[in-house]
């Protein structure tokens, strides 16, 4: 059998061992005929994101390993679908049910006569039984011991267990319910049985990344300083276009020595020569921060150098293109930046040409939260880790917060310590000293899990308005958060070939209106005081799709933005007044 399907379909829907509907059947997917592999990820930022976001499972023992084959720079490929072969489907399970009236055989043939006389088409049964193991089998059929003949009745409740399975021919019940206590080939628990379309039977699990657009980018970027050079840019508020446009700092050019493998007090004093004489770009930095923290700020900001290196386009160059008094140009002049500094934000740019590799290293069965049950990475017969998905270029809007306006919010809570800074990039240097973020397994500090609420509640809050204002269904669109550098990506799913452009619409001509809905539009929930109870994040206010969201709905609560001390409070006060 033959079916066409769109290559995202397959990307998302199709993906290996997973089961799917398809012309009436049901069918397992076997694998990809010929996958391609895709040769222009960065191998390396891949492990790291791919280490990053298996932390729940690494954490909880239950990553199969992959984490240390990982490290262990096991083999590991990007491959895409080839769209001229397709995949691999096979009917699971082969179990199918007679529909004239008062049969319910079941049988291992899709067609044949019954022996209740029908020749008729068959119904295949839905059910399937898994393991977390990653095992999936069809379910047992309990024959009738002297008729070697079973049927199958639906209950009129949705309860699996009222299924009830009988012999047609004594109408002797054979079980009642789907399970029966079958251990997994494995040796560790019992098969479950559900519907095969349920969470528990697949969860795809998936990995986002900012791809570095060229491997001459990634060298310039070397050449300039690294991580360096992109943390600088970061800080000084990426007032350049790119991170390899200024030139070389006190760090940066560590950096470069040491790549150069000179000695530790060569390099020193090379340093030190250059402050001297006035030769270095931008005040030295003097950023005194853990192992932790200086990875995962680099790492961002690396991400946010690449991000900008093919496409970006800010305030400024939307003001350079209209008169002053034409009616765009008092748009951009005048109500764009107060709608931005309104908000609490410092900048809203745009990237057409966002660089993001999006694909499905593995999957889960049993619990969906992460962590819960085993992973399953897919990997080939010969060792090789696949990720399966592609690299492409889409649409993405940045939104940088303010860091002034979010030290006052720090302070207000009483997170804040030392003296208030003068200057945005003094800000962002305390605010990155200060917090340190939680991750899975990584408790943080206090400052590092206010902040990186507020700054998760902002960007779904943020997708979730954008949404109506860019005509884009909610669940094409995906974040990507940058919290050390109080920031947040939120990009639309490229599809096929194209990028339909609602992002870039709202940016060119209705900014200021989508900005005003995000501090004044309802931000009560339909469930209070439920969710407020439970933490004032709930899917009727702040929850998104899981593959759209990369903590998995966690770290979010309204009341970091409108709460007493909350971000936004502010903001929505000044427009009320304005409003009024």
């Amino acid at each position: 059998m033959r079916d066409e399907r769109s290559a995202s379909q397959i990307q998302f829907g199709f993906l290996p061992q997973q089961t799917v509907d398809v012309k009436g059947g049901i069918w397992k997917v076997a694998y990809w005929n010929d996958a391609i592999p895709e040769h222009s990820v960065d191998a390396n930022a891949l492990r790291k994101e791919l280490l990053r976001t298996i932390s729940p499972w690494t954490h909880a023992q239950t990553d199969s390993g992959f984490a240390a084959h990982l490290r262990g720079n096991y083999a590991l490929e990007l491959r895409k679908l080839n769209r001229d072969r397709g995949v691999t489907l096979k009917p699971f399970p082969a179990i199918w049910m007679c529909r004239a009236p008062n049969c319910g055989r079941l049988h291992r043939q899709k067609v044949g006569k019954c022996q209740c006389g029908s020749s008729g088409s068959r119904a295949q049964l839905p059910f399937v039984g898994y393991h977390e193991c990653g095992a999936l089998r069809e379910p047992q059929l309990p024959m009738c011991p002297e008729h070697r003949q079973v049927s199958i009745q639906y209950p009129g409740t949705s309860s699996a267990r009222d299924i009830r399975f009988y012999c047609p021919v004594c109408k002797k019940t054979l079980r009642q319910g789907l399970a029966n206590n079958v251990p997994c080939e494995c040796g560790h628990g019992r098969m479950s049985y559900n519907v095969h379309r349920a969470a528990s039977v697949y969860t795809p699990r998936s990995v986002v990344m900012v791809n570095p657009p060229t491997t001459h980018r990634i060298q310039q970027l070397r050449d300039a300083g690294g991580e360096a050079r992109a943390l600088e840019w970061v800080l000084d508020g990426m007032t350049e276009r790119d991170a390899t446009d200024a030139g070389t700092t006190a760090e940066s050019l560590r950096q470069q020595l040491r790549a150069n493998n000179l000695p530790e007090a060569l390099v020193d004093r090379m340093v030190q020569e250059a402050i001297g004489s006035g030769a270095l770009a931008g005040p030295p930095t003097s950023l005194e921060l853990d192992i932790h923290q200086k990875e995962v700020a680099e790492a961002e900001a690396v991400l946010m150098a690449m991000a900008a290196a093919q496409s970006r386009m800010t305030l400024e160059d939307l003001r350079k293109r209209a008169p002053p008094i034409s009616p765009s140009g008092v748009r951009y002049h005048e109500k764009y930046g107060r709608a931005i500094r309104t908000a609490g934000m410092e900048a809203v740019e745009l990237y057409d040409r966002f660089p993001v590799m999006v694909g499905h290293y593995g999957y889960t069965r049993g619990g969906t939260a992460p962590g819960e049950s085993t992973l399953r990475p897919f990997r080939d017969k010969n060792g090789t880790y696949a990720v399966y998905g592609e690299v492409a270029e889409t649409e993405a809007l940045l939104f940088r917060l303010s860091p002034l306006r979010v030290w006052d919010w720090i302070a207000n809570r009483g997170l804040a310590t030392g003296e208030a800074p003068g200057t945005a990039r003094e800000a962002r240097a305390a605010i990155l000293k200060s917090a340190d973020m939680p991750e899975w397994g990584y408790q943080g500090n206090e400052l590092g899990s206010a902040l990186l609420t507020m700054i998760h509640s902002m960007a779904h809050r943020t997708l979730r308005i954008l949404a109506v204002h860019a005509g884009i269904e909610r669940n094409t669109l995906s974040e990507m958060l940058v919290p050390s550098h109080l920031g947040f990506y939120i990009y639309a799913a490229a599809k096929g070939d194209f990028v339909l452009g609602g992002l870039q619409a709202v940016f060119e001509s209705d900014l200021d209106t989508f900005l005003r809905a995000l501090v004044n539009d309802e931000h009560r929930c339909a469930l209070d005081p439920g969710c407020e109870r439970g933490g004032g994040a709930c899917t009727a206010c702040l929850h998104i799709g899981e593959p759209s969201c990369r903590l998995f709905n966690r770290h979010l609560s309204r009341t970091s933005l409108f709460g007493a001390d909350g971000y936004l409070r502010p903001a929505a006060s000044v427009m009320e007044r304005a409003a009024g």
